[in-house]
């Protein structure tokens, strides 16, 4: 059975059944039979199973994403003209639902997610990660109190996707955000509509722009560490070098060798990969030439795990050539933007004529009324 129609006849089926057939497919999918909720003792058990050292490091990992991301913060655009006031304000999403894949247990997925909505001001937010004999990950719980978020459903997959959607045994969110597998995937594109999605996250992805100044295993280790997040993870070296080339001709990685910096940097602009490192003496000259990608990463002590992990940046990048149209996960992602008018009575019957002409071109006559009724 093709995905799509496989992804969509459960979400019909969660979205008429409700609760009961959440129940199936978490039997089915996922070997669990228990209340859904995390209950406040599952917290409390978690935080005694982690190191003091490591919740001291998680602590220290979520200061660090809080101040990165705390200056992405926009105030409302205002402006007077005429005596009218115009702008645009900012409102924060009011309900979330954040999904943490759970082959393997990702608390960074929850901290990278989760501390931009709460620096937006979203006031709700709801995860869901699929149990594993019955439990979820104690440090994914642990990352969760630390941001104040009690609501955590034992919930994987297609039905996670469905239940946030559409209000099934919890209430509805308002956008899904998190990455997943093709079935998570899909079922996001599907609500799409009925709730706003994040992205649609594809494989890893990683590209580097290396001279002869790198060091050959530094480059080396980056681009097989974006290969260890699966078979379908991409990984490609653009260098001038051809000893280096030939150092990191390994499986999986593509090398291409090029005549100059600025080569390198076309081919990167085509690929429009999800990181982008630059190991060349003076990587700072080659930032102005990059336009697609979703993170750049300058100098051998900038590597993609660090990024990932503690830089403080956002690891939620766009995929599969997405840069060529999107950009990184930031705190802007949790707002909406809401146009602003408030306008003087000088102003509306000196300026009507040109709203008053456009509705005669575009035939509406009751638009035209609307403006001539005010005197």
């Amino acid at each position: 059975m093709k995905l799509e129609s496989y992804v969509r006849e459960i979400l019909d089926d969660i979205k008429f059944r409700g609760v009961k057939a959440l129940r199936e497919y978490s039997k089915k999918f996922d070997n669990y039979e228990g209340e859904f909720l995390v209950k406040e003792e599952e917290f409390e058990k978690a935080e005694k199973l982690i190191p003091k050292e490591d919740k001291k490091i998680i602590q220290i990992i979520i200061e660090r994403v809080k101040e990165y991301h705390e200056r992405q913060l926009e105030n409302d655009k205002l402006y007077i003209k005429n005596a009218s006031l115009y702008g645009i304000i900012y409102k924060p999403i009011r309900r979330i639902g954040i999904y943490v894949p759970g082959g393997k247990p990702l608390p960074s997925t929850l901290i990278m997610v989760g501390v931009p909505a709460k620096i937006a001001g979203v006031k709700e937010i709801v995860v869901t990660t699929p149990p594993k004999e019955g439990k979820i990950n104690p440090y994914i719980l642990y990352v969760a109190k630390l941001l104040d978020i009690k609501e955590i459903h034992k919930l994987g997959g297609i039905q996670a996707i469905g239940a946030m959607a559409y209000g099934i045994g919890m209430k509805k969110v308002d956008k899904i955000f998190g990455p997943g597998n093709k079935f998570v995937n899909e079922a996001k594109r599907q609500v799409f509509g009925v709730v706003g999605i994040d992205s649609l996250a594809g494989p890893s992805e990683i590209a580097v722009i290396a001279d002869e100044s790198a060091n050959k295993d530094y480059v080396l280790a980056d681009l097989l560490s974006q290969l260890e997040h699966g078979k379908d993870s991409k990984a490609w070296l653009l260098t001038t070098s051809k000893e280096l080339a030939e150092y990191c001709n390994k499986e999986g990685i593509k090398v291409v060798l090029c005549k100059s910096l600025e080569e390198c940097v076309e081919k990167v602009n085509e690929i429009a990969p999800e990181h982008l490192e630059i190991l060349t003496k003076e990587p700072l000259k080659l930032v102005d030439l990059i336009e697609n990608a979703g993170a750049i990463y300058l100098g051998e002590y900038t590597p993609v795990p660090a990024a990932d992990y503690f830089l403080g940046v956002n690891h939620v990048l766009p995929t599969g050539g997405a840069a060529k149209f999107s950009s990184v996960l930031t705190v802007m992602d949790f707002m909406k933007r809401i146009s602003l008018a408030y306008v003087s009575r000088e102003e509306f019957l000196s300026e009507r004529y040109l709203g008053i002409r456009l509705a005669e071109i575009e035939g509406l006559e009751l638009h035209k009324k609307a403006l001539e009724v005010r005197r």
